[in-house]
Formats: structure tokens, C-alpha cells, sequence
């Protein structure tokens, strides 16, 4: 069973939830256009696989469309945040409750006006000193346990950029802050392998429909040496990299080769 909550009503949620007390639970986040959420099916799918994963009940995606498609059909342009939790009575410690109920929590959030500015013109990445534990197990789900994506935020406040690459302990590079990281080397579109650590956002599983990605093994100096690299998240769509720490990136070169990307794989 699910309950679905609006979080801009008076419904509350319980001290107990166990999201709240655990980070039981997975999220994802949408841009919402004109009254219809960008890429819902995938969104759809990565909650099915949170759900899945972690074990909670199958969610009714079918009333979960109904309840998001009655809540955002005003907005022009903003954000929708959903957030799952592993409800219900019960359980002792971190064990689970005899009869789990998933809590669904709905959010409007208004949408970051920078990100428009920024695929124009660019950002400029600092390289984060908090690196990605691995743990496969978890890996490519957006749960509600951030708790390094916060560090990683909070070192960022001492640094000048707009935002930072984040590699694990291996020294691979993984993504950003909060956005995937994709590359162009001599034609190859290459992206971070995520089989670790990381989340293969909604965003770069939709380029993956466009564009053949490989997903490989990438060090801090073998990125540095590619033609062009991007971040991309739902939100930001896709922002060309103007500088990682003291190297640098043609903005002109990193738009041509991306356009001409896209345009060569929309005619196929």
C-alpha cells in the first residue's frame, strides 16, 4: 500500500518514518514544463527501481501519475520533488515493520533560474577533496542517505567554482555535485562507469536513447585531455565544462562539437 502526500497541504508526517530516522527511502527529482514533468517514463523507472532494489512494495505508478499529473497542472515552469519512505508500524531498531506502508511525499520547488545562463556560457569545476565510498550494492540509487553529496557541498563553500568533479577512492572520476558527467574524446562520447558508486541520472539514461555513451573507467589526467566535457542533470539539461581546477575548455569548441552531436544523431 502507498500514501501520497502533498507537502504544501496540512498533512504531516511521522516521527516515526522511518526515512526520516533511517534514510529508508529514495527520491527523485523532475523539471515540469507547461503542466507535464520531462522525461516521466524514466523517472517512473527509476523509482520502480529504488522500489525494487530495497525492497519495498511494488509502487502503484498509475495512481502516482493521476496524483502528480492533478498536482502540477498549473505550472508553467518548476520542480518536482518526489520522496518515497518505508512507513508503517512496527519493527524494532533498523528492522522492518511487519506490514510496511511506502509514504510518497510531493513537493512544488521553484526552478533554478541560473541553469539557463550556465548552458551558455559555461562552468567552471574545482575538484572536490571528499571522494565516493563504493558500495555496489547502493550504487545508481538515489536514496534519501546524503549524506556525502552534504560534505561535499559544505567543502565546496571554500572553494571558487561553480561547481566540482567528484572522483571515489580509486581516483575515478564519478560526477559532480549533483549532475552526471559525460566527455568527447575523438568522436567517442564517454561517460563515468557507475557500477561503484554514483547515480545514472534520468537525464543521461535519456541521452543514452541518442547517443551510443560508453561507460569506461576515467582518471582526473585522462579527463583533462578530452576535447570537451559536460555535466547534465533534469533539470540543467546539459552545461558545457569551461574549466576543470587550471585547465580549460573551448566554450565555442564544446558547443560546435555538441550541437553537431546531436544533430548528427537526430538525422539518423
Amino acid at each position: 500500500m502507498q500514501t501520497i502526500i502533498f507537502t504544501d497541504a496540512t498533512s504531516t508526517v511521522s516521527n516515526k518514518d522511518r526515512g526520516l530516522n533511517y534514510g529508508d527511502g529514495f527520491f527523485t527529482t523532475a523539471k515540469v514544463h507547461n503542466g507535464e514533468v520531462e522525461h516521466w517514463p524514466l523517472h517512473c523507472a527509476r523509482l520502480e527501481e529504488c522500489a525494487a532494489r530495497l525492497g519495498f512494495d511494488t509502487l502503484d505508478i498509475t495512481a502516482l501519475t493521476q496524483a502528480v499529473n492533478e498536482y502540477i497542472e498549473n505550472v508553467s515552469l518548476g520542480v518536482l520533488k518526489i520522496v518515497v519512505t518505508r512507513g508503517g508500524e512496527g519493527g524494532r531498531g533498523y528492522a522492518l515493520p511487519e506490514q510496511p506502508q511506502s509514504t510518497i511525499l510531493l513537493s512544488q520547488l521553484a526552478f533554478p533560474a541560473h541553469y539557463n545562463q550556465q548552458a551558455l556560457q559555461g562552468v567552471k569545476l574545482a575538484v572536490s577533496p571528499i571522494k565516493l565510498a563504493s558500495q555496489p550494492l547502493l550504487a545508481g540509487l538515489k536514496t534519501l542517505n546524503r549524506l556525502e553529496q552534504v560534505m561535499i557541498k559544505r567543502a565546496m563553500e571554500a572553494q571558487t567554482c561553480d561547481d566540482v568533479l567528484v572522483c571515489d577512492y580509486q581516483n575515478n572520476v564519478i560526477e559532480a555535485s549533483a549532475a552526471n558527467i559525460f566527455a568527447i574524446d575523438n568522436g567517442r562520447v564517454v561517460s563515468p562507469n557507475l557500477q561503484n558508486c554514483g547515480i545514472k541520472g534520468v537525464y543521461l539514461q535519456s541521452l543514452c536513447g541518442k547517443l551510443e555513451i560508453e561507460f569506461i573507467d576515467i582518471t582526473l589526467p585522462e579527463l583533462l585531455q578530452m576535447d570537451a566535457v559536460y555535466l547534465c542533470n533534469s533539470l540543467m539539461a546539459i552545461v558545457p565544462v569551461i574549466a576543470i581546477a587550471d585547465t580549460e575548455f573551448d566554450l565555442t569548441t564544446s558547443l560546435k562539437l555538441l550541437h553537431g552531436l546531436l544533430a548528427k544523431e537526430s538525422a539518423c
